[in-house]
């Protein structure tokens, strides 16, 4: 089982830490990190880093897991990256990805038609790529699974682990890594945070992120 987890200046470093924590412990796992700029390739949080080997080196993965981070509308139309994953997807078995890392799969033309989710703060930017917003933590659809923001990489490895080994396997792989969260307040998603708080981070998102993809081709539009 090859896993491709691709990365770029700029991902989240729980998008790919997560998944690999569970995916490395797949039968004869493979897990390598793939990137357009292959070497050191730094987080968008300081201090964090990975090292990256070429996309070259994994042309045809059985498992693809697309990393999400503060930059990823840098990449929607780098076509390096977009053909590369077009070209892995059509061999995967599964086509996966975290966060905002299913905007590269729509910019790659990967969800049209497709339910998909991500980040809340870019969900309606699925759209835009002609896809189907769904607030879920992961969606499934087809051999496409998305999962949203950042730490739900975690739960989207574990499903790829059930439907590949059965659920025996994917209980065993979650009891091995004690996942079990239990945080001490109940705002983990926009329909459970207080509207203060979503209003918040809105805000917050917005001066260091700036616009949502969605926002910014409206805009772009006018």
């Amino acid at each position: 089982m090859d896993v491709a987890i691709f990365i770029y200046d700029g991902f989240t470093a729980l998008d790919v830490t997560g998944p690999f924590e569970v995916l490395s412990r797949l039968p004869d796992a493979k897990v390598r990190f793939v990137s357009a700029t292959p070497g050191m390739v730094a987080a968008d949080q300081p201090g964090f880093g990975l090292v990256a080997e070429p996309l070259d080196s994994m042309p045809r993965p059985d498992l693809l897991v697309v990393s999400g981070g503060s930059t990823t509308t840098r990449y929607l139309a780098d076509e390096t990256i977009l053909s590369w994953l077009r070209q892995v997807h059509e061999t995967t078995v599964w086509t996966t990805s975290v966060c905002t890392g299913s905007m590269l799969l729509g910019a790659a033309g990967l969800l049209q038609g497709r339910r998909a989710t991500t980040f809340w703060y870019e969900l309606e930017s699925m759209r835009c790529f002609g896809a189907e917003p769904v607030s879920e933590r992961v969606v499934e659809d087809g051999k496409i699974i998305t999962a949203a923001g950042v730490s739900s990489g975690i739960d989207m490895a574990l499903t790829v682990c059930d439907r590949l080994q059965g659920a025996r396997y994917a209980q065993a792989v979650q009891l091995g890594i004690e996942y079990d969260p239990q945080p001490p307040h109940d705002s983990g998603s926009v329909e459970k945070a207080p509207a203060e708080i979503t209003q918040f981070m809105r805000d917050a998102l917005s001066r260091s992120y700036g616009p949502s993809w969605a926002q910014l081709t409206a805009s772009e539009a006018k």
